[in-house]
């Protein structure tokens, strides 16, 4: 900036106006100064101008695993919101540099991140991000942690569970079985509690419906599909209840696999409302969140909290049952 002064022929705080926009500026000195800054191809340090303005030049996105389509429409949220503002984001994947969580986050913290919004994969968050929050904000996205008083944006996941379920059992489905995600993870316990409220309101046990846990991705959604399958035959399932896309996805190519038709043989339903369950045959009926706007939304919150302002994570975002062709009446009812 004072090499940029010192060849317009201005103040250093005359630079700073017009780099900032921040105070006024006669027309004949801005374009000096404009003029110097492409001559000199001068570029601002946003670290400084930071600490200056007390708001973010870097935030760090922390996202177990972006071969989760829903993850990733996430990440594209925040990236989006960051990009608006001359944010960068920095991209941590743990499990693709295959190091774990806390080695990531001890790295985060020798960059000096100035926040982070929090995906997580386990239903904790390691110590080391945890103490990032006592230098910078920390915000979660589509997770609620227990015991961490952290602002958080999140879906109504047990309402949409809910309603899907209720969808189901209006079709005529009393034989169900339910594919979980983590039990550790908040997500998987709204959703189960969700279809559990269903259950009941049809007048279900809900503890007669059997629970199979996965991962939240295709292989484990298949695998317990296969599990259900080699089970009683007196007890087979007419419907899956699969706590996301993923896991319904490779649930419907294990029934495949067993020359099952669904829905015919078994209804399937899902959770996200990835855009290829509506490219899938037959198309998936699903529970639609917005994963941009969660993303786009912690980015917010992340900023406003940078810039001193309260944390505003909202109410819980709303969900969309997608009512599409793999749900019909079981065969007993048709």
């Amino acid at each position: 900036m004072k090499d940029v002064a010192a060849h317009a022929k201005v103040s250093i705080s005359t630079v700073s106006y017009v780099l900032n926009d921040s105070g006024p500026v006669a027309p004949e000195r801005r374009n000096r100064v404009l003029d110097a800054i492409r001559l000199l191809d001068y570029s601002p340090n946003e670290s400084a101008r930071s600490l200056k303005r007390r708001s973010a030049s870097t935030i760090a996105m922390v996202v177990p695993d972006l071969t989760n389509q829903f993850f990733a429409m996430v990440t594209e949220g925040v990236q989006r919101a960051a990009s608006a503002v001359d944010v960068l984001v920095v991209l941590v994947v743990p499990d693709a540099t295959e190091q774990p969580e806390e080695n990531q986050a001890k790295l985060l913290r020798s960059q000096r991140v100035d926040g982070v919004i929090y995906l997580s994969g386990t239903g904790s968050m390691p110590a080391a991000i945890y103490d990032l929050a006592r230098s910078g904000p920390v915000v979660l996205v589509d997770e609620q942690i227990p015991g961490r008083d952290l602002p958080a944006v999140v879906c109504d996941s047990r309402r949409g569970a809910r309603e899907v379920a209720a969808h189901v059992l209006e079709q005529g489905h009393r034989r169900l079985a339910v594919i979980g995600g983590p039990p550790a993870l908040w997500t998987a316990q709204q959703r189960l509690a969700g279809y559990r409220e269903a259950f009941a309101g049809a007048g279900l046990d809900p503890d007669s419906v059997p629970v199979h846990t996965g991962d939240y991705r295709l292989e484990s959604g298949a695998a317990a599909a296969a599990a259900i399958l080699d089970g009683p035959a007196d007890k087979q399932p007419t419907a899956l209840l699969c706590a996301n896309d993923l896991m319904a996805i490779g649930a419907m190519e294990c029934l495949k696999a067993r020359g099952l038709r669904v829905p015919e043989d078994i209804s399937v339903v899902g959770f996200d409302d990835l855009p290829m369950s509506a490219l899938l045959t037959p198309r998936l009926t699903s529970v639609r969140q917005p994963a941009h706007e969660m993303g786009y939304r912690a980015a917010k919150v992340l900023f406003d909290l940078l810039e001193g302002n309260d944390d505003d994570a909202g109410e819980l975002l709303a969900t969309v049952v997608q009512i599409r062709d793999s749900v019909c009446p079981p065969r007993e009812n048709r």
